[in-house]
């Protein structure tokens, strides 16, 4: 083996390395698409930032705090506990989302009606800005979904107009029973003048339009309002608001928070909520007093009754009777009556008091309507105590329906405990009754031996005294259900909801948080280079075609013997009909590379030397050079013939307009002597062995020792036979050639010639089957994507050496500005 032959040692790993630097020209070569690209992507945020509205945030601040009245002290008979301040907190953030109560704002604003005005790029909201005012009927069906349009015509009318589109029928919602249902059109288009402030009456609206005296019509604008549906207008503020405490140390206090396209709205959705939210916990919290007084007011009710009639008997008998006085004896034994009278008369009312409780405990579900034990005189501290503890579980359990799916295992909780309190009510009730009638019996007995005392008076005086025990009595029940009524109701009106405003939420300028459109533009740019870039890195990673120098030298030890450039001409005759190209420059160099390469071989006697041209797969320039670097030759002066020996694809003889009749073919058949195969060519010491006729057995006919025998005759003939042979990575007739062969030329194509195809070659080379094999690398392009690395030393026509070869290749502007840039005038 020469010294130019290389023991081919493939570097693996330098295969796996990735080419950041080729990643980066490949980018760089695509940047028409990456403009056009982040154009389109700043086009699209352009689109949608002058069609956004903005976005406003407002807030108010609430306290959630454990108010106590003053008259919630120990001396007040009637009392109420509330719990603590974190599970109000924690109560009041879940009820700002839950659907009841934002089903209690929307129907008080009356959110789901719109006031509408057209825009440049959409409908804009004119919530409290609008030029009119619509009032409806709850009670009537009202359009939902379709806009119904204003026409102002002056001062007092304006024109109502609906296109309904082909509709048949349209959908109306009553917002009193939230009922929709179908309405049939009479026609499809409505255009109607009304006066401003009269009455409209129709199938699909029912209501007034009043003129806004702060607002006018927008000239040039449409005008609209329109009726949503209600349940979706609720579901889409269901969670609008947003509570959060305002600070740890500050627990109580709750941030409300509203993000929205309309300021107003915000605002007054914001203070609504909480009023609403202040109400409804009133409302709860006043729930044990109004049930008291409920109570009380029916009790009131029937002593009433009995006091008119005690009074009326006390009348009559008064008339019938004339005054006498009354002894002191019978006075005291009508004190000691009275007392024990009142004594019974509590108990009773204790003990009907404790069987209602005991019944409705017994027969009932919801416990938030318990009388408070205090409004008849019980004041055992374990009744009270349970029938708060009942009432609160009870409340909580309400308000957990409002936010909680049913099933949730926090009611079968709360049920647990409200059962084991209910229990332990139930024994005290039943401990308290048998005390309660213990005292009762030992009352009678009193008042039994009383009344036998008194048998002995006379009977007009029994009978007074029993008329005014009774009378006293009914005085002294009253006034005792009239001093808890009063209690019951000052403690009411003292009750104040524990939800109250530190600050309303109030548009004081400003809150503008969106749409935020350098942000968009920003997000539009990076998308804009990030996607293209992105394309070209899977392109690059699923690209398997060799594109530089720098590749084939990271792939193979098999030394690049010259590179030829992209040229477009009509016939492969290039180096013959342009020889000032670069091309052709391209091809001397070639030609004086081999002549390094024959002088290195030892068997300097022989005369012809033999050069073969082959490649991977066809379409790499194989015959486009052995046509070319046979006439580099042939104009050198050197006797040069070039063999077609691609039996299977002949082309060489289609560029010298000749045919193929004859050929090497029928030399190695044995029907034509070679002499009469060769073909003189219009170029000077150029001849032309064409492959001649395609046999059916080519590898045969190409292993013959007639082949041998010919081109021994023609390198006595010739000093350079050019071997046009079929692809190494087709076909084994190329191997069996290159026995033949003094230098072997292996063509790759950038952009074209797979990675992949060389490991065959490498293979060859490294079992010797192949021996002073060079690459030509064909298809350079200054303008590659890969714009780097091609010049491997013989890039001639780019340098002041070149100048003089350019004259048929056209300079681009984009080549004209990086010289430019980089110093280079010439």
């Amino acid at each position: 083996m020469s010294d130019y032959d290389y023991e081919l040692e493939t570097n693996e790993s330098s295969q796996i390395n990735f080419d950041l630097k080729g990643l980066f020209f490949k980018i760089i070569s695509f940047w028409p698409l990456i403009l056009i690209s982040v154009l389109i992507a700043l086009g699209i945020a352009y689109y949608v930032n002058v069609r956004k509205q903005n976005v406003y945030r407002l807030e108010s601040l609430i306290s959630v705090e454990n108010e106590q009245s003053p008259f919630f002290t120990t001396n007040t008979s009637i009392s109420f506990n509330w719990g603590g301040v974190s599970g109000k907190v924690g109560k009041v953030v879940t009820e700002v989302n839950t659907r009841t109560h934002n089903e209690l704002v929307v129907d008080s604003l009356e959110f789901y009606k719109q006031y509408l005005r057209e825009g440049k790029y959409n409908l804009i909201d004119t919530y409290k800005n609008s030029p009119f005012e619509v009032k409806f009927d709850k009670n009537e069906y009202q359009l939902l979904g379709r806009l119904i349009e204003i026409q102002p015509i002056d001062d007092n009318y304006f024109q109502l107009f609906i296109d309904f589109g082909e509709l048949k029928n349209v959908s109306c919602q009553n917002y009193a029973s939230r009922d929709i249902k179908q309405v049939q059109l009479s026609k499809n288009v409505y255009k109607q003048k009304h006066a401003y402030g009269s009455s409209i009456n129709l199938s699909f609206f029912s209501g007034t339009i009043t003129k806004n005296s702060t607002a006018n019509f927008v000239k040039d604008s449409k005008h609209y309002f329109r009726f949503l549906n209600f349940d979706a207008v609720v579901n889409q503020y269901k969670n609008a608001v947003r509570a959060t405490p305002k600070s740890r140390d500050a627990s109580s206090i709750l941030r409300m928070v509203m993000i929205g396209n309309n300021k107003a709205r915000i605002v007054d959705y914001l203070n609504a909520t909480v009023e609403i939210l202040a109400k409804t916990e009133l409302e709860r919290k006043n729930l044990y007093a109004t049930n008291t007084i409920k109570f009380i007011d029916s009790s009131l009710a029937e002593v009433d009754a009995l006091l008119k009639a005690g009074t009326n008997e006390m009348s009559d008998f008064r008339k019938r009777n004339k005054v006498f006085d009354v002894t002191d004896e019978l006075a005291v034994a009508s004190e000691n009556l009275k007392e024990l009278d009142q004594s019974k008369e509590l108990e009773k009312s204790k003990l009907q008091y404790l069987n209602s409780l005991e019944n409705y405990l017994l027969t009932q579900k919801d416990y938030t309507k318990i009388v408070a034990p205090t409004s008849v005189g019980i004041n055992e501290a374990n009744i009270i105590a349970s029938v708060q503890s009942i009432t609160l579980l009870a409340i909580e359990r309400q308000k957990l329906e409002y936010t909680t799916q049913p099933g949730n295992v926090l009611f079968d909780d709360l049920d647990r405990r409200i059962n084991a309190e209910k229990n332990v009510l139930l024994e005290t009730i039943t401990a308290t009754k048998r005390t309660i009638n213990l005292q009762l019996n030992a009352i009678n007995s009193n008042i039994a031996k009383l009344e036998s005392e008194l048998r002995n008076l006379p009977e007009d005086q029994q009978e007074f005294l029993k008329i005014q025990r009774k009378l006293d009595v009914s005085i002294e029940t009253y006034n005792v259900y009239q001093s808890k009524l009063s209690e019951a109701k000052i403690i009411k009106a003292a009750n104040v909801s524990d939800i109250t405003f530190i600050d309303k939420a109030k548009d004081i300028g400003g809150g503008k948080i969106g749409p935020n459109t350098s942000l968009n533009y920003i997000m539009a740019s990076l998308l804009g280079f990030g996607i293209p870039i992105l394309l070209v890195f899977v392109l690059y990673l699923l690209d398997n075609n060799i594109h530089n120098t720098g590749e084939v030298e990271k792939l193979s030890r098999i030394p690049i013997l010259g590179l030829i450039g992209k040229f477009k001409h009509t016939n492969n005759l290039v180096v013959f009909e342009k020889p000032k190209s670069t091309v052709s420059e391209s091809f001397r160099a070639i030609r004086s590379s081999l002549q390094f390469i024959y002088r290195q071989q030892q068997d300097s006697e022989v005369k012809g030397k033999t050069l073969m041209v082959t490649s991977s797969i066809s379409g790499e320039g194989k015959t486009f050079c052995s046509i070319n670097i046979s006439t580099v030759y042939a104009l050198s002066g050197k006797k040069t013939i070039l063999l077609g020996l691609d039996l299977r694809k002949p082309k060489i003889f289609g560029d010298f307009n000749l045919d193929n009749d004859k050929g090497i073919v029928n030399y190695l058949i044995g029907e034509e002597p070679l002499e009469n195969t060769i073909v003189s060519t219009h170029i000077e010491n150029l001849d032309l062995i064409s492959s001649g006729p395609i046999p059916p057995n080519p590898s045969e006919l190409l292993m013959s020792k007639k082949l041998k025998d010919a081109i021994d005759k023609l390198r006595d003939s010739y000093d350079f036979i050019v071997l046009d042979t079929p692809p190494l990575g087709l076909v084994a007739d190329a191997l069996e050639l290159s026995h033949y062969a003094d230098a072997t030329i292996y063509m790759i194509r950038f952009d074209y010639t797979k990675k992949g195809m060389l490991q065959l070659v490498n293979a060859k080379y490294k079992n010797g089957e192949v021996k002073n094999i060079s690459f030509v690398l064909n298809f350079y392009k200054y303008k590659a994507r890969y714009g780097y690395g091609y010049g491997y030393g013989y890039g001639y026509g780019y340098g002041s050496y070149g100048n003089a070869y350019h004259k048929n290749e056209k300079q681009s502007i984009w080549s004209k500005a990086k010289k430019l840039i980089s110093g280079n005038k010439k």
